[in-house]
C-alpha cells in the first residue's frame, strides 16, 4: 500500500497511523518511504533534497530510480516474501507526478523507467492525499528541502498531476484537509476491504 500526495499533505502522519492500525489487527507491517528507505537510499535522499547546486531533471529522476531499485530489492520484496504488509510513503506515483509532469519528462517515459527500476512490482493500493498548496504552506511545509522550496506554482502542478493520475488509474483521492483522525478514517475505508 502506498500513500501519495504533494508536500504537506500528511503522508508521513497517515503512513504511521495506517501501519499502527494494521499492527493492532495483528498484521506484520513494514513501514517505509521513498526516497530513503535503505542505507543507500538515505544518501540518495540527502542528494535529492539538499544538494546545493543545480540538478538536471533527468539526473533527479535517475537518483530516484536508483533509490527505488535498491528499496524494492532490499526492503519491499523481502517483506512481501514473508507475507508482511508494506506501507510506503511514496512510490512510482510520486515519480510520475513530480518528474513525469511537473518536471516535464513525460509520464510514459518515466513510467517505463520506473517499472524497470522496480522490477515490475506494483502496489495493491495507491491512495492520494489531496490538499491545496496554500493549506500545505500553512502547515509549515515550505522552505526546507529542494521540493518544498519549489514554490506554490510547482506544488499546484504536482497536485493537478496527482488528481489526473488518480482519475486515470482509479486511485482513491482522499481530502487531506481535515484532522489527522478524519483523514485516517477515510484512508482506512479504502484499505479495510483489502485486509479483511
Amino acid at each position: 500500500m502506498v500513500l501519495e500526495g504533494g508536500e504537506g499533505s500528511g503522508k508521513s502522519t497517515q503512513v504511521a497511523a495506517l501501519a499502527a492500525r494494521l499492527r493492532a489487527d495483528g498484521r506484520d507491517v513494514v513501514e517505509t518511504l521513498e526516497p530513503g528507505g535503505t542505507s543507500l537510499g538515505r544518501e540518495l535522499r540527502a542528494l535529492l533534497l539538499h544538494h546545493d547546486g543545480p540538478l538536471d531533471a533527468r539526473a533527479e529522476l535517475l537518483l530516484l530510480l536508483a533509490d527505488r531499485a535498491q528499496h524494492v530489492h532490499e526492503v519491499v520484496e523481502p517483506a512481501l516474501a514473508r507475507g508482511a504488509d508494506v506501507v510506503s510513503d511514496r512510490y512510482t506515483p510520486s515519480t510520475l507526478a513530480y518528474q513525469g509532469v511537473a518536471r516535464d519528462l513525460g509520464v510514459d517515459e518515466v513510467a517505463r523507467s520506473s517499472r524497470w527500476a522496480a522490477g515490475g512490482l506494483e502496489p495493491d493500493l495507491v491512495i492520494v492525499l489531496d490538499v491545496a498548496p496554500e493549506t500545505a504552506v500553512a502547515r509549515g511545509a515550505s522552505g526546507r528541502d529542494r521540493f518544498e522550496r519549489a514554490g506554490v506554482e510547482f506544488d499546484a502542478r504536482v497536485r493537478a498531476a496527482y488528481r489526473d493520475l488518480a482519475r486515470e488509474h482509479g486511485w482513491p483521492l482522499v481530502d487531506a484537509s481535515g484532522s489527522p483522525d478524519e483523514v485516517a478514517a477515510e484512508v482506512w475505508r479504502h484499505v479495510a476491504p483489502l485486509v479483511r
